[in-house]
């Protein structure tokens, strides 16, 4: 009797851990945060002052609810100017354009929306498709290209690069960044204030040496497991411990905002690392 009632009560006790845990990574992976951030530039004029600015990344086809709505209802929530977009709205494996059409056509109704492809789009075989219904919903992509904001009058820049993974034939090879570098030299001037739109923080060092603003950057899912005052324990392209997972990096003059993402991709489950949007309102 005895016996019976230990195994029972272990039995009992195993399921009831595996239903916290459970109901653990569900959480984690389901309930998106929302992060704040203020950026004070003296570049920027007057009347940008307060300009609100929400960045998404890394959504991998993850649905937030029926038609996004938990998603749409969070970015709503923020009062954006503009949304930003850096990359892998799809997933490569598991390619599902409409899912990521809910949230840009439900966003478009908020906000205008500017957008950079991400290596998964690269990898996909499907970019012409995805740019093309893009445009069809009056995204504005930034790929290798930039614009003009204008508010009351006054100007700065928001510039973009696409990924990399364009020139490259197979996942094996080495980021080939020259084209990168020779598309930011010719868009970059440091004579107005401008935003950067770029999937790849692991190339900080050459938006810095460019001496952009701000770049807004994902890819690195927040180092997909969060070990608690360590940070994230990997990223593509940037390995075990990597430097850019999430949050501010400064150098020199410029500043990154790295966002942890809202999808998985090869990894299907995040570890202290909830779902992101990252808020970030212009100061002078």
């Amino acid at each position: 009797m005895g016996k019976k009632y230990k195994k029972t009560r272990i039995l009992l006790t195993a399921a009831i851990i595996v239903l916290i845990l459970s109901l653990f990574f569900v959480w984690q992976n389901n309930a998106i945060t929302t992060t704040k951030i203020d950026y004070s530039n003296t570049k920027i004029p007057n009347e940008f002052n307060g300009y609100r600015i929400v960045h998404i990344s890394d959504l991998h086809n993850k649905k937030f609810g029926k038609n996004q709505e938990g998603l749409l209802k969070k970015v709503e929530a923020a009062s954006p100017d503009i949304i930003v977009v850096t990359g892998d709205l799809i997933d490569r494996r598991k390619y599902d354009l409409e899912t990521a059409m809910e949230f840009i056509d439900g966003a478009m109704k908020i906000a205008p929306i500017y957008y950079v492809s991400g290596n998964h789009e690269a990898w996909s075989g499907e970019y012409e498709n995805i740019s093309q219904r893009l445009q069809n919903s009056d995204v504005q992509i930034l790929d290798d290209t930039k614009v003009n904001l204008i508010k009351d009058g006054a100007m700065i820049e928001i510039l973009g690069l696409s990924d990399p993974d364009f020139l490259t034939s197979s996942y094996m090879e080495s980021t080939n960044t020259s084209k990168l570098e020779e598309h930011l030299a010719g868009l970059a001037d440091d004579s107005v204030f401008q935003i950067l739109l770029s999937h790849r923080p692991e190339l900080f060092d050459l938006y810095a040496d460019e001496n952009i603003d701000i770049i807004f950057s994902g890819h690195a899912h927040g180092g997909q497991f969060r070990i608690p005052f360590i940070g994230g324990l990997v990223a593509p392209e940037q390995g075990l411990f990597p430097k850019y997972t999430s949050g501010v990096h400064i150098q020199k003059q410029s500043t990154m905002i790295v966002s942890r993402g809202l999808g998985n991709s090869i990894i299907p489950v995040r570890i202290f690392n909830r779902p992101e949007i990252v808020v970030v309102t212009l100061q002078m």
